[in-house]
């Protein structure tokens, strides 16, 4: 068997990202994908790597996922998130969950530890409780910026879609040297959300999907868009039709617009290491490592590339 060059690639949400986050964005992106690509140096699996690359973002607080989250219209914290190998499509997702730092740890243990795909609100909190997951005071979820921006959406003259545009959802797709590829995505959700609403992430096919046959995909953008699309299984769909990476998010993201009037992006590897990360929405932050190569951006268009080495070390030095 051939060894393959492992490639991870990781987005921190597509839609709006004002100038005074900018730089959260990027370096919160870069971390995620130089520790994700570590554990693919070091003989790791995809599945540890995007479980890794997720969990680095919803420890950081810049991002919509984990700490930082927004909060719905009762002022609390509601998350989904989801993970899937593509070896055996086992998968595992939870949505609605509140008091927990890592969704997609607990997302995993769903995969590993129940026969279901699925778990939601009390009976994810109980199955957290029954595998030891440590329950978090929600305040410690909570930042300055997710609170005054519920507030703001509370106004009587507000119009909380005009801040839905700074999303942030976060996911991460890889292929490992196997040639096992895997996804996943965690998120907050929309911000003033009906309490109980389960968006894109937790859905499987919608917020990722991951097949070794063709690739994985992990979206970002509007949930109920990405939904009636089914965003992520469409791009692998393009793939199977001989598309790359690149036409097939494109692709996917045209349609989503043109029927439904949705904007997000993607993040997709194929099962040849071949990557793309596109979005039809003003911004996306993402970043990837292949070949040795850090490659990352945020503007469309927008792509710096740093070396591995180089890359490491700034890391090192806070970026």
């Amino acid at each position: 068997l051939g060894r393959m060059k492992p490639v991870i690639v990781v987005h921190g949400g597509a839609g709006r990202i004002f100038k005074e986050r900018e730089g959260g964005c990027r370096s919160g992106v870069v971390r995620a994908a130089l520790r994700g690509h570590r554990l693919l140096t070091q003989g790791g699996t995809a599945l540890d790597a995007v479980e890794e690359a997720v969990r680095s973002m919803e420890d950081d607080p810049h991002f919509n996922a984990g700490c930082g989250s927004v909060l719905n219209e009762k002022g609390e914290v509601e998350m989904d998130a989801i993970i899937m190998d593509g070896k055996n499509l086992a998968s595992g997702a939870v949505s609605a969950v509140k008091c927990i730092a890592n969704p997609i740890k607990l997302a995993r243990l769903v995969m590993e530890k129940t026969k279901h795909l699925l778990l939601t609100g009390y009976g994810a909190q109980l199955f957290a409780r029954a595998m030891g997951i440590p329950e978090v005071p929600e305040e410690k979820l909570i930042t300055e910026r997710s609170r005054e921006r519920w507030k703001k959406n509370l106004e009587p003259d507000s119009n909380p879609e005009e801040f839905q545009k700074d999303l942030g959802t976060v996911g991460a797709v890889a292929i490992d040297s196997e040639g096992n590829v895997a996804c996943a995505t965690s998120t907050g959700g929309l911000s003033n959300k009906l309490t109980g609403r389960v968006g894109d992430t937790a859905c499987i096919g919608s917020g990722g999907y991951a097949d070794n046959c063709c690739g994985a995909a992990s979206t970002t953008g509007h949930g109920e868009s990405i939904m009636k699309v089914v965003l992520a299984r469409l791009v692998l769909y393009h793939m199977e039709q001989g598309m790359s990476p690149e036409m097939a998010a494109d692709a996917a993201l045209d349609h989503m617009k043109t029927r439904v009037g949705g904007l997000g992006g993607i993040i997709v590897v194929n099962h040849s290491g071949e990557w793309a990360a596109r979005f039809s929405t003003k911004e996306m932050s993402w970043a990837t490592v292949k070949d040795d190569q850090l490659l990352y951006g945020i503007h469309a268009g927008e792509r710096q590339t740093k070396s591995l080495g180089e890359a490491l070390v700034s890391e090192c030095e806070g970026f």
